[in-house]
């Protein structure tokens, strides 16, 4: 008996620049996807070799263990000043500062607001959980009014520790930023928006716009308690209520300095 064979095309492979190694990341973690995204984008737009990351303190510390570019290892909400004085030196690099809610929207706040304001021509990944995932599972200035953390067990009280903060929102007041947009990772629908979104933000630099910074809604099964499934539809019922998705601006030209 003659049986025939036939090669099938493969249609999906891992992208060249993500390596292939076992992350640390807990199951159903956001992040993973978000550096596939991310290593995507990089090789369609065939800047692997010319482009510079930023690591953060937080859950992707590591990050440069995972990704095939060369990487700076920031301290805690420094990567905007690190990616800064990168760009600054060699402005025919592609460089971009990949951050969680902690490090971003509590120690980097000042950073994160003046390099925007600033307009300094980088591009910012901003993983958004809603809580400290390294350190425990503590409130972040990103966690929901209500919401439980180690550090608010009966849930986040407005009134004694404020309202969760819009960074896309309050960052596109700025006259700086080129690009802001809000995407997330829970579902396929949106993993396609968020890839845009990514390398819209990218496009932005390298057609020398200026700032750019796309938010991730991302899951933190482990912190919220929660199966995997059950957290990307805690994430789009409670998250996206609060921090909906979008553009919330455009450059149309190049920003005026």
């Amino acid at each position: 008996m003659i049986i025939e064979t036939t090669k099938m095309e493969k249609v999906f492979e891992r992208p060249q620049t993500l390596r292939s190694i076992a992350t640390h990341y807990c199951p159903g973690c956001g992040h993973g996807l978000i550096h596939r995204i991310l290593c995507e984008v990089i090789d369609e737009l065939g800047i692997r070799e010319q482009t510079i990351g930023v690591a953060p303190v937080g859950c992707s510390v590591l990050m440069y263990n995972y990704l095939d570019v060369d990487m700076f290892e920031a301290a805690h909400g420094r990567a905007p000043a690190i990616a800064t004085g990168c760009k600054r030196v060699r402005p025919d690099l592609v460089v971009f500062a990949y951050q969680g809610d902690g490090d971003l929207a509590a120690i980097g706040t000042a950073e994160t607001v003046h390099t925007a304001a600033r307009g300094e021509n980088i591009t910012t990944i901003f993983v958004n959980n809603a809580i400290y995932g390294m350190t425990g599972g503590q409130l972040a200035p990103t966690s929901l009014v209500g919401q439980k953390t180690t550090t608010t067990p009966t849930g986040r009280l407005a009134e004694f520790s404020g309202y969760p903060i819009r960074i896309c929102e309050m960052l596109a007041t700025l006259d700086g930023p080129a690009y802001i947009a809000r995407v997330a990772v829970s579902s396929p629908k949106y993993v396609v928006k968020a890839k845009q979104a990514i390398r819209k933000a990218f496009e932005t630099q390298l057609n020398g716009l200026g700032y750019s910074l796309v938010e991730v809604l991302s899951p933190c099964p482990i912190n919220w308690h929660l199966t995997p499934t059950e957290s990307t539809k805690w994430l789009e019922e409670n998250m996206m209520a609060y921090f909906p998705l979008g553009e919330f601006k455009v450059a149309r030209e190049k920003v005026q300095k």
